[in-house]
């Protein structure tokens, strides 16, 4: 645990205004109590960091990676972005929405990562909203290297005479990371101003960019606030090494130094069957969030983390003092490609 004093005088700062970058989002995001969520665990003070607020395409943690990522898209005279992700990807949404706000060209590779969905998965949600924003995409079958796939596509498209910028699955590069360093400043001046403090961060991790971000963040400010990923994805070891370097190509890309392994923070106990496979605990969480506080997780990231959340209080982990910040990373959209699955786990 932090100590207070750490948590509210002033940090240092990071000076972002040496990146390229382009204004998408709605920020700062509030900070939220969840007085009845905390009551009904009888665990921690429970807060949401309102991250599913951030404003473009209903909002989403991508958006502020695209600030950065488009920034640099534009810097470099691209006409259009090219990104990856599965088939109901909220950060493909969001990229789609972005090019839109920019005036450039979207093109995207969806892969057909979660399997058994019948055909409406790859029409509604977020595909849906691809399409409004005129999206062009093309699917792939699940395992292939999906970076790898997009990048050739960007060759292939450049050479027809297009411009293309590639951004990887999840805008998880350093230069994505950048929007979740930028987070942890704005979550730092927060509680600077409103003299707050917190123990803990918890949220999903999956393409490692937001968890990167955050992490190296308020490492490069001197910030003591441990955060804690709950795996979407991967188990254990493996999320652990893919969060600690992209967190230390971000700290070379800021010139903040280096961080041990042992900062990296992770639970993969609530992954379920895998990626896009929501487990019983993931809709408890869905039900929970819903039905306590009127707030939508989704079924993919969102739920995930917050089942680890809701684990980790049973668990008795968390001390009765600590107060616990939750980043709702988006996706509520999602939720109606898994209508079905949602009804019935109510019965």
């Amino acid at each position: 645990m932090a100590d207070t004093d750490t948590l509210t005088r002033p940090v240092s700062r990071i000076d972002f205004d040496r990146f390229p970058r382009t204004a998408l989002c709605h920020q700062p995001t509030a900070i939220e109590a969840m007085p009845r969520l905390s009551a009904h665990l009888g665990g921690p003070a429970l807060f949401l960091k309102r991250d599913d607020c951030t404003g473009l395409a209903t909002g989403g943690n991508k958006t502020r990676k695209l600030e950065f990522l488009v920034g640099a898209a534009i810097a470099e005279g691209a006409d259009m972005l090219v990104t990856q992700g599965a088939v109901q990807s909220n950060h493909v949404r969001q990229t789609a929405a972005a090019a839109c706000k920019v005036g450039m060209k979207c093109h995207v590779l969806l892969e057909r990562r979660v399997p058994d969905r019948d055909a409406s998965y790859e029409v509604t949600g977020n595909v849906l909203l691809d399409t409004l924003f005129g999206a062009t995409h093309e699917f792939r079958p699940a395992g292939l290297d999906m970076n790898a796939e997009g990048e050739a596509v960007a060759e292939a498209l450049r050479a027809k005479g297009h411009k293309p910028y590639f951004i990887p699955g999840g805008g998880s590069n350093p230069t994505g990371a950048l929007g979740y360093a930028n987070c942890a400043q704005e979550i730092a001046d927060q509680c600077a101003a409103d003299g707050q403090r917190f123990d803990w961060l918890v949220m999903a991790t999956g393409s490692t960019g937001t968890q990167a971000g955050l992490v190296a963040g308020f490492h490069a400010m001197g910030y003591d606030l441990p955060v804690m990923g709950v795996s979407v994805r991967q188990p254990h070891d493996r999320q652990v090494a893919a969060v600690h370097g992209l967190t230390q190509r971000t700290l070379e890309h800021l010139g903040a130094g280096s961080i041990d392994k042992d900062r990296i923070l992770v639970d993969d106990g609530y992954v379920g069957e895998g990626y896009g496979i929501p487990a019983p605990s993931t809709f408890e969480a869905i039900h929970m969030t819903a039905q306590q506080e009127g707030v939508l997780l989704d079924p993919v990231y969102s739920a995930k983390g917050m089942a680890g959340l809701i684990g980790l209080i049973r668990q008795d982990f968390f001390k009765p003092t600590d107060r616990v910040l939750f980043l709702h990373t988006g996706g509520a959209t999602a939720l109606f490609a898994y209508e079905d699955q949602l009804l019935a786990s109510l019965t």
